[in-house]
């Protein structure tokens, strides 16, 4: 095996490094590499892992951002996270503290399994939310089309991280641009089949991120999209 593609996720990656400490290993992350251990720093990795790092933990404010500027009425915005991600804590004290900025409450619901996402948002819609932030993880992007039918259901405009989602039928995401990260992680595959080592080379950070907003949904729910969403939008749904 010439090298592994861990493309799952922060499991993945994690899995693989403690599979093999020879074979070289590419990563698209969500976790710092850093503090999962992946790399000794994200300019000298120093083992036979590297990758990119897609910086979730920074866009999930803006996500709330975006939301209140979608739907200003929402006095409560429920928060949807996997307990189980190392992330967590992180992405909760992150978002509650943009949230007492923009003068928002958050209210929280875990979620690990497919079950637990429908009783979660049940449980959001019972404590009237008026919005839902979906957070990063590879769980929630594997049920997305289950995320986007709950949505739907109980009519709930939500923000995801993944332009899936919204060409799934979510109102809106916002996130990195995968397509871009995919094809750093290519350049390094090739990279490394020519010679060079994981080692040597550094983290990749995207600096490439996407607003997606589809129209047509916002309408089903009523919404107005501003026109200042639109104009930032990189993609619009109609």
């Amino acid at each position: 095996m010439a090298v592994i593609a861990a493309i799952g996720g922060d499991v993945s990656a994690l899995a693989a490094k403690h599979a093999t400490s020879t074979i070289p290993i590419l990563f698209i992350n969500g976790l710092d590499p850093v503090k999962a251990g992946l790399v000794a720093s994200l300019n000298q990795p120093g083992g036979n892992a590297t990758g990119v790092y897609l910086f979730v933990l920074t866009v999930e404010p803006k996500k709330l951002e975006l939301l209140c500027q979608l739907v200003p009425q929402a006095a409560s915005v429920g928060l949807l996270v996997n307990p189980n991600s190392p992330q967590a804590e992180a992405v909760r004290k992150d978002v509650e503290a943009a949230a007492q900025t923009l003068g928002r409450q958050i209210k929280l619901a875990a979620a690990s399994t497919e079950p637990d996402i429908d009783t979660a948002f049940a449980g959001l819609v019972e404590r009237g939310v008026g919005a839902v932030l979906v957070s990063f993880d590879p769980i929630f992007f594997g049920q997305r089309e289950q995320l986007v039918a709950l949505a739907a259901r109980h009519a709930m405009p939500a923000i995801y991280e993944w332009r899936d989602f919204a060409l799934a039928g979510g109102p809106m995401s916002y996130g990195t641009d995968l397509a871009d990260s995919y094809r750093l992680m290519g350049v390094y595959t090739g990279r490394i089949l020519k010679g060079e080592k994981p080692a040597d080379l550094p983290v990749q950070q995207p600096t490439k991120f996407e607003f997606i907003i589809n129209l047509n949904t916002a309408k089903l729910l009523g919404l107005v999209v501003p026109p200042t969403l639109l104009a930032i939008a990189n993609e619009v749904i109609e």
